[in-house]
């Protein structure tokens, strides 16, 4: 029997315990099912929980790839987190897959990215929302590399279109008192709002959004939505008495996708964590990453990471993502866009998708081409 290991690098405590959860399910279940389909092949993941700290992070990465045999790493969620990994990485010839949306302008030999970049979330966001809700927008984002490049990109859109950001304040990730961000977005009164905040932050700026529109309809979620690039399925229960029910969000998956693919995958994922999970972009997207990483390892006769990238470049595999092809130029993976509002039945109605969008990470392509006559809008 051939064997192989696998690192699974996810933090289940701290401000981002709710994604870092998620992703260890996917990863988890993709063990599961590789396991029985390839009963010949033993495919052994180490798991390591840094707890949403950096330190641990570093030391459980270097355990992995120096003493534990891993020549690939599935995980971090935060940019933070990968980029405190990837000299590791580099170091000891191996490859780190990251599938979480993230700020762009990043593409390494060492790293798989099956996360969308700008141009596949924020550029087809806003090519949607600036029509139809207007060109005043507010910025919140965290007080990290994510939400300084999310707002620094949006600000150039805003100025490409005409428009004003009337405001911009970051927290960070596990600040909950946010009087002073909601009494500022009350007085400037924006078309529509940017939450790039994360975490326990990210919860109480929209139970407070919902607080201000009880006393103000005019900032009701069909008048003045807030809008997030990384907001979740697993997050919504943390979100106190579904106050964030009509905002709005994109993701390259949602549970509610009606594809026979992913209807028959959330009758997996139903059978082993029952019947009322919701399955996230995050645990989709830690799901196909292992299966992708796993399936190019078996296919190549090895892991060493040359060969995993030419099998991965060679052409597109099927996902409960889609067809996912990955850019030899930028080790991106294409990805599709999704629009989704926030329903009272802690999910996403799809309201715009758009089919997969080759990464460009660098935007380094025609900025001004706008991506809405393109979106398939879903009544």
């Amino acid at each position: 029997m051939s064997r192989f290991r696998i690192g699974i690098l996810y933090s289940t405590e701290g401000p981002y315990a709710a994604l870092g959860r998620d992703c260890r399910d996917g990863a988890e279940l993709a063990v599961e099912d590789l396991r029985a389909e390839h009963a010949d092949v033993g495919i052994e993941p180490v798991f390591g929980d840094p707890k949403g700290q950096a330190p641990l992070y570093l030391d459980l990465a270097r355990a992995m790839l120096r003493d534990q045999g891993c020549r690939h790493i599935v995980g971090t969620v935060t940019s933070l987190a990968r980029k405190d990994v990837i000299p590791l990485i580099e170091k000891h010839d191996g490859l780190l897959w990251y599938m979480c949306p993230y700020e762009g302008f990043e593409a390494n030999e060492s790293v798989i990215y099956t996360g969308a970049c700008p141009n596949q979330h924020l550029l087809p966001l806003f090519d949607h929302l600036l029509p139809r809700h207007g060109s005043r927008v507010y910025l919140a984002g965290a007080n990290y590399v994510w939400g300084w490049e999310m707002n620094r990109l949006a600000r150039e859109l805003v100025a490409q279109a005409g428009g004003e950001v009337v405001g911009e304040r970051c927290l960070p990730l596990e600040e909950t008192h946010v009087d002073r961000l909601i009494a500022d977005i009350e007085q400037r009164r924006p078309d529509f709002i940017l939450n790039n905040l994360i975490g326990p932050a990210s919860y109480a700026f929209l139970a407070a959004i919902r607080r201000l529109a009880d006393r103000d309809p005019s900032f009701a979620p069909e008048r003045r939505p807030v809008v997030s690039c990384d907001l979740t399925e697993c997050e919504l229960g943390e979100i106190a008495d579904g106050a964030a029910i009509g905002q709005l969000a994109t993701a390259s998956y949602f549970d509610s996708l009606a594809t026979p693919r992913n209807l028959a995958f959330k009758r997996r994922v139903a059978a082993r964590f029952g019947p009322h999970r919701r399955v996230s972009s995050f645990f989709a997207g830690a799901y196909t990453a292992v299966r992708l990483c796993a399936e190019t390892i078996l296919a190549a006769g090895g892991d060493d990471p040359a060969a995993i990238r030419g099998r991965l470049h060679a052409g597109p595999a099927e996902t409960v993502l889609g067809p996912l092809a990955v850019d030899p130029r930028t080790n991106h993976a294409a990805l599709p866009f999704h629009l989704g509002r926030i329903n009272r039945e802690g999910g996403f109605d799809i309201l715009a998708s758009k089919p997969a969008i080759a990464a460009d990470p660098y935007l380094i392509g025609d900025r001004t081409r706008r991506a809405a006559p393109h979106l398939r809008l879903v009544r």
